[in-house]
Formats: C-alpha cells, structure tokens, sequence
C-alpha cells in the first residue's frame, strides 16, 4: 500500500469529505479521489460509500481505519526519529468542531506564520495518546484525564485550560424549545441522547452528570453522522442531546433547531493539555501559556465539574 494513498484515506475517514481531505492534504480534489480509489482496487474492497453530504465509511472501510492510523502513525515517528526538530507542532484536538479546537484556531490567528498540524484522534483512548506524546509523535492531546484522577505519567505535564459548558440542542416541537435557559433539575424529565460514543472519558463523564442530576442520558444505537443526529432531533418532539457551548454545528434553516444555555449550575466537561516536560519547542510553550491566560479570564460562577477534575489553570 502506498502511504499517501493510506493517510488519504485517514483523512477522509476523520472529515467525512474529500474535498475537506483535500484542502488539509493540500492536493486536489481529484488526486485524494484518486487515491482513495487506487487504494480500494488495491484492497479489493470499497472503503467509503459516496453521498450528496458526503462519504462515509463502509464495514471494510471501519475495519481499516485503525490499522491505517497505526501506518500512519508509525511513519511519521520513524520520519521524525531522523529528522528531528523538523515537524510541524503536532496538536491532538479530539474533535474538530469543539472547544479545544476553537481555542487553538484563536492562537493560530494571532501567530500564522506558526507550523502546525493538527490532528484529531476522535477514537483513540487517553491512555493510547498520552503514550503518542511521550514517544514525541504528538506535542500535545487534550483529555479530562478522569479515569487518572488528573494525574499523569512520570515524565509529561498538565494543565487543565478548557472548561465547556453545555448547551441543550432540541427541535422546534420539544417541550424546551421556546426556553430560554434550562437547568439540570429541567432536564430530568427528558432523556438525553448521545448516540455512539465509545470513549471511557467522555462515557464516564455524562454518568457522573446523570448520577449527579438524576438524568437519562441514553448511549444506545450507532452514530451514523453528525448530519443524521441533527435531523432526528429537529424531527422529534421528545429527542434531545447536549453540545458543547463552543462547537460549529450547521444545518439547513427548515430544522429550526434551538441551542439552550444549561444553567444553575452549569455542568462543565474539563479538558486538560498535556505536553512532555521536555518538548523544547517555543511554540507549544506560548501555546500552553495562551491557554493558562485564556483559562484564568474565563469565568466560574455557578458551574458543576465533576470530583475528579484537576485544579483550574495551572
């Protein structure tokens, strides 16, 4: 297998749209199409299933995904052990429409001459990335480092710098549509759903919030898209699920979605930066000190964050 045609393929795996793959590989759309298709043939097996929003992956394709990473991941370290000093500053951001993102994008565009890669290792475990950035395949990962109780291994660092608040995302005909704000105790006649989620840190987060606030927070089913969530909930008169306060979401105007503030208290998903003690690099360290300033300006007023989370800002 050619490489590129493999971390192609990560690629549209991880944004769901050639085009969007295209523009990060920095190619034509036509070339990742190319080499999504050389490495189907190759295979022998169809890895994406083309739509009108997109492509997503088939069971083949699902198979692959991890096993692709792993290639991907094990060529740039053997690139990097050789050529050190030399990448892009390699940041984990999980997930591309949240917080963490957001606050990275805001530091990019006060320094855009910065080299930077950013990378979102959405079905990776906390475990699993903290060892990417000991082994220096990564300069940094956001996680709530929950099932650490904060803590990490002998050798990186931590900080805990995001704080997202929720948001209550329901359609026009659910009983909280017209509401300006909810508060937990509101929620506790509606279920939440939150369809496929298969990380422990996120899972064990929302049942110590469902525990906390006597809520129905319901994981069952498959997740077959952000697109294919938004319009069940917009063709639901029962169906909610949480956002994050930060996170980028569109959908047509006919779905008359509604985004509500969650307050008094407002649960908070912590997310820490975690870096290697000692990563010379200057730009993580601006980075790292960006968010420690961006985190000590945010207020913390009547907010919920679990037992668990690690001190704030430092």
């Amino acid at each position: 297998m050619h490489l590129d045609a493999v971390r192609t393929f990560v690629v549209v795996a991880e944004t769901g749209m050639v085009q969007a793959a295209a523009d990060i590989l920095r190619i034509t759309q036509q070339a990742a199409s190319k080499r999504i298709s050389s490495l189907e043939r190759e295979l022998g097996v169809t890895l994406f299933v083309r739509g009108a929003r997109g492509v997503r992956l088939t069971v083949d394709g699902q198979a692959l995904l991890p096993h692709a990473r792993e290639l991907v991941r094990v060529a740039e370290r053997a690139a990097a052990a050789v050529t050190p000093g030399r990448r892009a500053l390699r940041i984990d951001v999980v997930n591309r429409r949240g917080a963490v993102s957001n606050a990275l994008q805001s530091f990019y565009r006060q320094s855009p001459r910065i080299e930077l890669d950013v990378v979102t290792l959405t079905n990776i475990d906390a475990a699993t990335a903290l060892a990417e950035v000991s082994a220096g395949a990564l300069d940094a990962t956001f996680r709530s480092l929950r099932d650490t109780a904060g803590k990490v291994a002998t050798g990186l660092r931590s900080s805990r710098v995001i704080d997202e608040r929720h948001q209550l995302l329901v359609g026009p005909r659910h009983p909280l549509a017209r509401a300006e704000t909810v508060t937990p105790a509101d929620l506790a006649d509606h279920p939440i759903w939150m369809p496929g989620m298969s990380d422990a840190e996120p899972i064990g987060y929302y049942d110590d919030l469902a525990e906390e606030f006597g809520l129905t927070i319901d994981r069952i089913g498959p997740s077959f898209g952000v697109e294919a969530l938004l319009a069940e909930i917009a063709d639901s008169a029962r169906l909610a699920t949480f956002v994050g306060e930060g996170a980028q979401y569109l959908w047509p105007e006919s779905y008359d979605l509604r985004r509500i503030p969650v307050v008094n208290p407002a649960p908070i998903y912590p997310m820490s930066v975690i870096w290697h003690a000692d990563n010379p690099e200057p730009v993580l360290a601006s980075f790292i000190a960006y968010l420690e300033a961006r985190c000590r300006a945010t207020a913390t007023d009547d907010v919920w964050t679990p037992d668990w989370s690690p001190p704030r800002c430092v």
